[in-house]
């Protein structure tokens, strides 16, 4: 009775197991190959900064038909039905008509700006150099999401780079801590040759550890610059162009800065527009001069009353007195234009900082790449002289572990040195805003 059973039971573990193969997921994807010229188009699509800066651009332009509304005539209808009391009057409250008739009428009026002295051509003035100074926020914003795209390609292919020292640091030292342990094996090394081989083993593990976490980080910011909310896996191509020297003189890439930056161009058009709306503050001093016009008819209402109305006019307001109001608008809007004008004196001050920054960080990055390598000749040429003098038993353990430490540094800082000058490359490319 117990085999049929074993039999059905070995049948239902076969047939789970088959199930279970043939629904597998299939294999996924391979990585996307992606450029840092990709990067930076998939960059500006996607990021939502570049949008929101966009939009905000286009409201901007909004504002300006806003002002320009005013040289239009502005047109309303009117529907009115009255039933006052009997022999009502208005008493008090304002100078007005007091007689109040019975009647329903409709009408349209019309209100048409003369002149305003200025007052609403600054106005609409303002709005326009506005609306320029947000294209141009839109145009940096753009350049620092370009910016923010190329550190990040660059930093992930560090980090790789860094992650094939690691894998290299760990194969190596586990041949060698192999070796000390074959040797201890055959009595020719002692445990304590076994425990330092063993603890760089375990420290070229916790780097490896590290770096693999630093790649993914690294992947992971890349993917929110390129605007996707989930970590995109990608195989980074290296740019193949070789690197060049920076610029040796600064004084010229200050003056490409202070002619192409788009920042510089904003704060240029909102101090404008600032000087545009203290004259504008400036004019309502001045009179105001409208057209006004109304006809309408009345179906019904009060004998008194005709069956239709109309009548057309002049207005002029002129501004006698309102407790100081316009003179303080515009001192305010005085001040508030110096301010703007500091604010772009300050602007260019900082600019030309960053610029003489850049340049000097990117000069100190092209010269680390030389250096790094020089570095990493010398540790290697250490490291073989150490095992050398290791298994001919001249040398200690304490000395190949030490120069093989040097040797993985030295390896990890000119892996990093090469990015890390694109990197400065493209700060001082967005600082100059060249193309």
């Amino acid at each position: 009775m117990k085999r049929p059973f074993l039999l059905w039971l070995l049948f239902f573990i076969t047939t789970l197991s088959t199930l279970a193969q043939n629904t597998a997921a299939p294999p996924s994807s391979p990585p996307r190959r992606l450029t840092v010229e990709e990067a930076e188009v998939l960059a500006l699509q996607n990021n939502p900064q570049v949008s929101v800066s966009r939009l905000l651009a286009l409201a901007s332009q909004q504002v300006t038909r806003e002002a320009k509304s005013s040289y239009y005539p502005t047109t309303y209808g009117s529907l009115t039905a009255v039933e006052p009391r009997n022999g009502s009057r208005i008493a008090a409250g304002a100078l007005n008509n007091p007689v109040l008739y019975d009647r329903f009428a409709g009408g349209i009026t019309l209100a048409q700006l003369i002149t305003d002295f200025g007052h609403t051509n600054n106005l609409v003035a303002t709005a326009s150099l506005r609306s320029k100074a947000a294209d141009m926020n839109a145009v940096a914003t753009a350049s620092q999401i370009r910016l923010a795209a190329d550190q990040a390609f660059y930093h992930a292919l560090q980090a790789k780079a860094e992650l094939q020292v690691a894998h290299q640091t760990v194969n190596a030292r586990q041949v060698v801590s192999d070796q000390v342990t074959t040797l201890f094996n055959n009595k020719l090394k002692s445990q304590l040759d076994v425990s330092f081989a063993n603890a760089n083993l375990s420290q070229a593990n916790l780097l490896l550890l590290d770096t693999k976490n630093n790649y993914e980080a690294a992947l992971s910011s890349l993917s929110e610059i390129l605007g996707y909310p989930s970590q995109q896996q990608y195989e980074l191509v290296e740019n193949q162009m070789p690197l060049t020297a920076p610029p040796d003189v600064v004084a010229p890439l200050v003056d490409q800065a202070f002619s192409n930056r788009p920042e510089i161009s904003a704060q240029g058009y909102e101090a404008q527009a600032s000087q545009r709306f203290q004259r504008a503050e400036r004019d309502l001093l001045l009179p105001d001069i409208r057209v006004l016009g109304v006809v309408g008819g009345v179906p019904t209402g009060a004998p008194q009353l005709d069956t239709w109305y109309g009548g057309v006019g002049i207005n002029v307001n002129i501004p006698i007195f309102n407790g100081f109001l316009y003179p303080a608008r515009a001192k305010e809007a005085a001040l508030r234009s110096k301010a703007e004008q500091e604010r772009l004196r300050d602007l260019k001050d900082r600019i030309a900082n960053d610029v003489r920054n850049s340049w000097l960080s990117a000069q100190t990055a092209y010269s680390r790449i030389s250096v790094t390598q020089q570095f990493v000749d010398q540790t290697t040429m250490a490291v073989d002289l150490s095992q050398t003098r290791y298994q001919l038993g001249l040398a200690s353990i304490v000395e190949l572990s030490q120069a093989q430490l040097q040797q993985t540094e030295a390896e990890i800082q000119n892996a990093a040195a090469k990015y890390q000058y694109r990197i400065a490359q493209a700060i001082l490319r967005y600082q100059i805003a060249a193309p």
